[in-house]
């Protein structure tokens, strides 16, 4: 939902930022500003900064910034939208009502009556497991050395082996038949009316994001089949769009996240420290949550089971993360069958030894595929070497198909050059890849005039948002036209105005940008690192002084190569060329 730009200020003045980031990180006054630990990436001086007076943080080590939005969009991996709610409720501030149509609220109704009967169900399976009738699911739970805490942190139960228990409850609560079969919690056929989905099994409440309870996965006690049964589909379950074990994992600062196949995987992880784990929900691993994994982070630990079924399912998952941009690496849980049996034999340590010691999913790959052949036969080994060099084709930056080159090269004893000659070969064949051009010793790939302007440009608005005095001084020759990248521009205009009207608020300017994506870029337009401001009064000057020119000559360049194709650009080159020389020839005091 839209907000306007009022309210989202008004909330936003309303949250403190200092106040706000307290709840999340340690904080000591130095000066002006707050210092702590940076929560996004590991280190032991404090660099995170906290301003009071701009209502912005920044950390001069990993380069996090924005406001007290983009804090918890980074933090708790919130929308937009989500942080809104979240410090609207914070602050009291009451939000408007959605503007539904009929059939956009009777279906949002039925939305949350589905929710209300799952958190029902959970309760009850809940219930049941410390009562007579869940000891069976309780000894299985503790056989498995839960603990009380892990078992009430996933609200873990129990279903009763009666086939119409958890029905009968609901009704009695004043749910319906048809919600009740909607929600995937019970069936109805002519022989046996209205029978559970779920009996005689512990059961795992399937959460989303909220901790809202959207489904179900079951384990039966016994024989039965099947041995797992989950929820169907429902308007509020997606399985292919969730992931068990996500709403915890999503704050965890591991840094990477541990994808496994089952429930119990997940739940044993926790319990043993490593909070970054999750799995899929009885389904492959699909591209949707590989898209979820990446709001998160980069990094990809995959610990399937260690038999032909779990290195199958990992294979395929490797390319569905690659697709996505993710880095995949496999731990190894030889001889163990899956990462709970592991741990639960070789204790956390050893757990955490197999995550430092995991395997490149390039090479894993190489290792599953290299025992398809006979490596004591030379035609064998060549087939596998001609494998390798198919693979490494996969690579589209030069860079790293490079690095691969030589690292598999090494691996497998093969020549270095020979592998090159072999994988141009094959990228020729099969216009897989462009032939690997040699490295140039000692030459460096330098800035292009892009980059250069593009820093100048963001040099300028933090400088001008740190010293907004200046402003005066150079509104003659600066506009916001100069900035020659849209988001830029688009930020200049709003911090000019507001330095026009003497009443600057960079906070206030990210919030005006509707893409989370731009809000993190605007920020980051407040926080480049400028000269040292310590240094001599002159050379700062001259520092200034460049920078304005620098953004005055791309604009007055960009302007002369738009000439062959847009008139307009002629007027704009021959104003431009008279106030860069002005520019020039001109001091500017910072004073």
């Amino acid at each position: 939902m839209y907000y306007p730009e009022e309210l989202v200020e008004e909330i936003r003045m309303k949250n403190d930022i200092v106040d706000v980031i307290s709840g999340y990180v340690r904080l000591q006054r130095k000066g002006s500003s707050h210092f702590g630990l940076c929560p996004f990436h590991n280190e032991k001086s404090p660099s995170f900064s906290v301003s009071q007076s701009r209502q912005m943080y920044y950390c001069f080590g990993c380069g996090a910034g924005g406001n007290v939005f983009t804090f918890l969009m980074e933090y708790e991996h919130y929308t937009f939208q989500e942080a809104v709610k979240t410090l609207a409720e914070r602050a009291g501030v009451q939000l408007p009502e959605l503007e539904y149509s009929q059939e956009m609220k009777q279906k949002e109704s039925r939305r949350v009556r589905l929710l209300e009967v799952n958190k029902e169900a959970a309760k009850y399976f809940y219930y049941l497991l410390r009562r007579k009738e869940g000891e069976q699911g309780l000894r299985y739970l503790q056989g498995r050395r839960l603990c009380d805490e892990t078992i009430k942190k996933f609200g873990l139960g129990f279903a009763s082996k009666y086939s119409d228990d958890l029905t009968k409850y609901l009704k009695s609560k004043g749910y319906q038949d048809d919600l009740l079969r909607e929600a995937g919690l019970s069936s109805i056929d002519e022989k046996h009316g209205a029978h559970d989905k779920f009996w005689n099994r512990v059961m795992f409440p399937i959460q989303d994001m909220n901790h809202r309870v959207i489904g179900f996965g079951g384990r039966v006690m016994g024989e039965g089949t099947p041995k797992y049964l989950n929820s169907p589909e429902t308007p509020v379950f997606d399985k292919s769009r969730n992931l068990y074990g996500l709403n915890f994992a999503r704050t965890s600062r591991a840094g990477n996240m541990i994808l496994c196949e089952g429930y119990m995987d997940v739940i044993a992880m926790h319990q043993a420290g490593f909070g970054q784990a999750v799995a899929s929900l009885g389904t492959a691993f699909t591209e949707g949550q590989a898209g979820l994994i990446r709001r998160y982070t980069q990094n990809v630990l995959l610990s399937y089971d260690s038999d032909g079924a779990g290195i199958k399912a990992a294979l395929r998952a490797i390319g569905i993360l690659k697709e996505s941009g993710l880095t995949a690496r496999i731990i190894n849980l030889a001889p163990y069958k899956d990462p709970d049996e592991l741990i639960k034999n070789k204790g956390a340590d050893e757990f955490q030894k197999r995550i430092d010691g995991a395997e490149n999913s390039f090479f894993f790959e190489l290792r599953i595929q290299e025992q398809q052949y006979d490596m004591k036969d030379p035609e064998g080994r060549t087939r596998f070497h001609q494998e390798i060099a198919r693979k490494l084709c996969g690579f589209a930056e030069e860079v790293e198909r490079e690095n691969y080159i030589q690292a598999a090269a090494q691996r497998y004893g093969i020549g270095f050059e020979s592998l090159r000659r072999l994988v141009a070969a094959y990228a020729a064949k099969t216009g897989l890849a462009k032939e690997t051009a040699r490295p140039r010793s000692g030459i460096q790939k330098k800035n292009t005039p892009e980059d250069n302007a593009k820093k100048a440009q963001r040099l300028l608005l933090t400088w001008l948002s740190e010293e907004p005095a200046l402003y005066r001084k150079i509104k003659k020759y600066i506009t916001p036209k100069d900035f020659t990248v849209e988001l830029y521009r688009q930020t200049a205009e709003k911090l000019f105005a507001e330095l026009e009207s003497g009443s600057l608020n960079p906070a206030a300017i990210i919030s005006q940008f509707a893409d989370e994506e731009q809000q993190r870029e605007a920020a980051s337009l407040f926080h480049t690192r400028l000269p040292q401001l310590d240094q001599d009064k002159k050379e700062r000057e001259k520092a200034f002084h460049d920078i304005l020119v620098r953004v005055k000559t791309y604009r007055y360049e960009y302007d002369s190569r738009q000439m062959g194709s847009d008139i307009s650009a002629l007027s704009r080159v021959i104003e431009g060329k008279k106030a860069l020389e002005e520019l020039k020839n001109t001091h500017i005091s910072l004073d």
